[in-house]
This record gives structure tokens, sequence and C-alpha cells, in this order.
């Protein structure tokens, strides 16, 4: 092993959570003298990353280096550590097609980026390109382990492990530890006094405890606090986000009795219950941000120019630690002390109630030996239920992907809770239709052209 890893960033161009995670990484004293291996294909973004890596190298006073590149099989050679963040498609054209072409028949949505006819076709744009970062990856660094943070989280992890079972990789989001930060402050108690089990999906993880450790070492169970403070009113509290103010995942705590680990605005468009035609109602007692993620895309294109200018012209780069895993990760693989982050991995068992080849999101040890997924049997059969109905989606794109049968497309689209809710089957067939030729080259080449319905 080399006295310093290589960690490679795929999709480099993602400067401030780039940035996030190389602050991390750096300020950890055994990685301080990391090689950082940047790649992405716009040149500008990869410069202005390059500009914002060399400044924290020099305000943080280590000896890492960073090197840039275009082509990214060179940018993996030799690395011990793959991080990849990219948006195939970016806002315009694909984001907006993912949501203005189902306008038209309805179907509105809030995020568009982990399920539904939005999910499945950014699954669709993304899984071919993370395939080929494995492909480079066995061909010239097979041991490395890729930290996967590219949505749909759930499809693409599930379709690395089936056509590269080797790579060693886990998908990583923040909304466990999140999450958690939140129901703390909505209960007003120090997030470090809190200590929760998760487990389930990407975006619907559920909390199995979720406790408070009592003056006398004990703990306590708080779902009847945030029960009781939802019930009085009192949570939750307003949010970074006034626009989404988080009921959704406090009505369906009071229904299914656990609460789940990703935003309000997500959990909206992955259940039947909360986006209905003709039901505005819902969408004002819930306070539901339809077409949320593309208003976030726009600002925060708008954020990026001031941002790039003033990295530019910055002398130093602060940085504070952020809540992502990688570090952790990186940390513990290289030096052998542990760590348990939540990670995305294929269940294998994990999750009793779950499919063995579906992604999971369970706690994780990390040591030397890697990454090792922990057992937690079978979920409460409410959380089974609903998690599955979302798994079904995800195996059918996967399905797709795997076989390059397009009529799993379909099927997918058919099964998805949200659309199922709104459209009937021709609409289904028609938007999944109009989805493929709108996306064009965008998509892989087995999937572009759309097909139509035979009359009956």
């Amino acid at each position: 092993m080399a006295a310093n890893p290589k960690i490679t960033f795929i999709g480099a161009g993602s400067t401030v959570f780039m940035k996030n995670i190389v602050g991390d990484v750096l300020q950890r004293p055994a990685l301080s003298g990391a090689t950082i291996a940047l790649m992405d294909l716009n040149p500008q973004r990869l410069e202005e990353s390059a500009i914002v890596v060399n400044k924290l190298i020099s305000t943080l006073g280590v000896k890492a280096k960073a090197e840039t590149y275009s082509d990214q099989r060179k940018a993996l050679a030799g690395a011990d550590f793959v991080v990849v963040a990219f948006q195939i498609g970016g806002y315009e054209p694909c984001t907006v097609t993912d949501f203005e072409v189902p306008k038209k028949y309805g179907l509105r949505q809030t995020i568009a980026d982990t399920l539904g006819v939005g999910g499945i076709m950014r699954g669709l744009r993304t899984v071919p390109h993370l395939w080929k970062v494995c492909e480079d990856m066995l061909a010239v660094c097979p041991e490395a382990i890729m930290l996967q943070y590219v949505n749909p989280m759930a499809i693409n992890t599930w379709a690395i492990s089936e056509k590269y079972p080797t790579i060693r990789q886990v998908g990583l989001c923040h909304s466990v530890q999140g999450t958690a930060m939140e129901l703390a402050h909505d209960l007003d108690i120090p997030y470090e006094e809190i200590r929760y089990r998760a487990a389930g999906i990407n975006h619907m993880a559920f909390y199995l405890k979720f406790e408070h450790r009592q003056a006398d070492g004990s703990y306590r169970n708080l779902y009847p606090d945030l029960l009781r403070a939802y019930r009085e009113g009192r949570a939750p509290k307003p949010g970074w986000n006034p626009r989404c103010p988080n009921k959704v995942r406090y009505e369906m705590l009071t229904r299914l009795g656990y609460f789940v680990t990703e935003s309000s605005e997500h959990f909206a468009e992955y259940t039947p219950y909360f986006i209905k035609e003709g039901r505005e109602d819902l969408i004002e007692k819930f306070g539901i941000p339809l077409d949320e993620y593309p208003k976030r895309c726009i600002e925060q294109i708008e954020r990026w120019k001031g941002q790039a200018e003033a990295y530019r012209s910055a002398d130093k780069i602060e940085v504070a630690p952020s809540k992502e895993y990688a570090s952790s990760i990186i940390n513990s693989v290289w030096t052998g002390e542990p760590s348990v982050i939540y990670g995305n991995v294929r269940n294998n068992g994990c999750i009793t109630s779950l499919p063995e080849n579906c992604a999971a999101e369970v706690p994780c040890l990390v040591d030397a030996s890697g990454i090792q997924p922990t057992y937690i049997g079978d979920l409460p059969p409410q959380l089974t239920a609903l998690i599955r109905t979302n798994i079904n989606v995800q195996e059918l794109t996967v399905q797709a992907l795997m076989t390059e049968n397009r009529e799993h497309i379909y099927h997918a689209a058919m099964m998805d809770p949200h659309t199922a809710a709104e459209l009937d089957l021709d609409q289904i067939w028609s938007l999944v239709d109009d989805l493929l030729a709108t996306h064009g080259d965008w998509l892989p080449e087995w999937a572009r052209t759309a097909r139509k319905v035979q009359a009956a």
C-alpha cells in the first residue's frame, strides 16, 4: 500500500459537493497527503474545481496534491477510492423533460430523481455511465472502493451489483444522519444524545429505534414524544426550506408507527396518498412542494455563479466538517480505525423480508477489510409492504437495463405507486413513449425508439 491514498472524483465539476468531501478528507491526519484526481468533461467546471482544491490544500497547509483529467480511465489509474457524483443530462434538458412531459398528462411531481417516471428515466440515462466507470475500474484499479453519490441511488447500486458483482461499491446519501438531526431539533434534544438504528432502501429506510440517552446511561424511546409533538402542533419545526414543511413524514408516522429517513417532498411521490388530481386540499394541508426540484436547480445555478467568482478571488477557503460519510469510510479503510456508516449495498440477506438482490440501506461497519453490512432481520410487515412497492419499480428498471428489453420500462412505470394512482394504462404507455422520444440520445440506444401501443 502506498503511503498516501489516491482519491479520484468522477464528475468533479460538482464543485461544492467535491469541496465538502475533499475538505473532510484533508482534515484527517492519515489522509492529508492524498492525491486528489479530478475528472470532468466540462473544462470550465474542472478548472473551477482544481482552483478550489488547491486553495483548500494551501489553507489547511497539507501535503496533498491535485491532478485534473478529462480522460476517465487515466484519472482512475491506480486509484484507491473513487467518488462518483454526476448528473447525466443535467437540469437542462433532462430534468426539465422529466417534469414537463408528465405534466401534460396531469402527472405532477416534486423531486422526480429516485422513483416515478422521472426516477426511471434518470436511471436509464445514468446506469450505462456508471457501468463504464466500473469497466474502467476493473481495468486500472480493480481493488478500489466506489463511493457512489448519484441518484437514483437504489437503481444504480442494484444495477452495478448485477452487472459488475466484483466491484467494491457503496451508495451514499445523507438522509439517515440528516433526518436524525432534524428530529433531535424538533424535540430540542442535542443530536449527540440520540441513538438510532435505521434500515430499508435508499430514501425509504425507517428508524427502527429512535432513542434518547438518559443521565443514568439508559435509553428512552422517543417515538411517543414525536407523535405528541406533531399532534400538538409543535413539530415539525420550520426547516432550511420554507417551501417544504415536512408534514408528510409525520403524518405517515401516525399511520405506520415509524419515521422515514428521506424528506417529505420526496416521500410524497413515493406513495399514492398525497398528490392527487382534484385534491388541492391535500397539497395545501401537507404543504406538498410541487416542482420543487426544478426550483432548487434554478436557485443552485444562480448561486453558483457568485460562488465560483468568490472561490476564484479568495486567498483561502475555509471548510467546516460536512455530514457526508466519504471521509469516514476512506479513513477507516486506510487506517483500520473502525467506524459505522449507513450505506446502500446488495441486500444479501441483511433485511430478510426484502429480496436478496435489491439494494438495501443498512448500518455498515467499516475497517481495513472494507464495508461490511450488518444483519437486520425482518422489518415490521407494514414497512416491508410499502418498501416493496418501490422495489418493484427499481427491479423492473434494472431488468430493462440488464436485458435491454424496452417493454420493462413500461412495466416499471405501470408499477409506480404515484403514476398508477393518477394515470390509466393507455396514458402510462403514451407518457413513456413521449419521454423516450424526448430524451432521445441521452438514453442508451436500445431504449431510444418510442414503442407504439398496438390497438386491441
